[in-house]
């Protein structure tokens, strides 16, 4: 009974996790040798410098993109193993994905955006409306259902795309500078939103992120530098630091 508790306890893990770019005669190492354990409903922000390999990490737990060398585990399935059928589905079912730039499609609507992954998850049309309207609802966007991107303000597109990454109830979500296009307001009110988000519906959330204010919601920060962790971080230990 014990073993299987446990079977569960983390959504990602990577072993020696590294990424070489060969550029002529350099070779870059974008990631070079991250080994991390990241917990079921944890809200990790990742920190570091541009160049830091940040959103390498991201792409790589993320299936993006394959590793030089090493491995990646969501849900203790080694993504490497998996054919593109079987990475496709992964990906549409257990991961949900928040970029800088919000990547709706500005031809559909809100509710048509947040629909469109339950599509390639096999949801029939009346649930999909249900679970998008729902969605919408919860981050806010109860009234704004029958609007295109373009006529939202850009904290709003950022509601419609984490409604659109949550709706498929993933395992992890995965944000790329969540918080990078938008005012300072807005984007603590985006921080807020994912914070109590991750708490009511457990869900991992992983940051890649120059936000300070990240902080103030993660359980953990990974401190990232020349593709190496730095150093690994709680919250408690990052307020500790500040108040010295």
């Amino acid at each position: 009974m014990g073993k299987m508790a446990l079977r569960y306890e983390y959504a990602v893990e990577t072993e020696d996790l590294a990424k070489y770019y060969v550029m002529g005669p350099v070779t870059v190492r974008a990631l070079d040798g991250v080994s991390v354990k990241i917990r079921r409903s944890e809200y990790l922000s990742i920190m570091g410098p541009s160049g830091s390999g940040k959103t390498t990490f991201f792409n790589m737990v993320g299936g993006l993109d394959r590793p030089t060398r090493g491995k990646v585990f969501i849900d203790e399935v080694d993504i490497a193993s998996l054919d593109a059928y079987e990475l496709a589905w992964l990906r549409a079912k257990k991961i949900g994905y928040i970029f800088q730039t919000f990547n709706l499609i500005p031809v559909l609507t809100a509710l048509e955006n947040v629909m469109l992954p339950m599509v390639f998850t096999g949801v029939e049309r009346e649930e999909r409306l249900r679970r998008a309207r729902e969605m919408l609802t919860r981050v806010g966007l109860g009234e704004r259902l029958d609007h295109k991107p373009g006529e939202l303000s850009g904290g709003q597109q950022q509601r419609v795309a984490i409604a659109r990454a949550l709706v498929n109830d993933p395992v992890i979500v995965l944000a790329d500078e969540p918080t990078g296009n938008l005012d300072l307001h807005t984007g603590l009110e985006i921080i807020n939103l994912l914070k109590t988000l991750n708490t009511e519906k457990k869900v991992t959330i992983i940051n890649a992120t120059h936000d300070l204010k990240m902080i103030d919601v993660s359980d953990r920060i990974f401190w990232l530098r020349d593709g190496k962790i730095e150093r690994i971080e709680t919250r408690a230990e990052v307020a500790v630091k500040e108040v010295e």
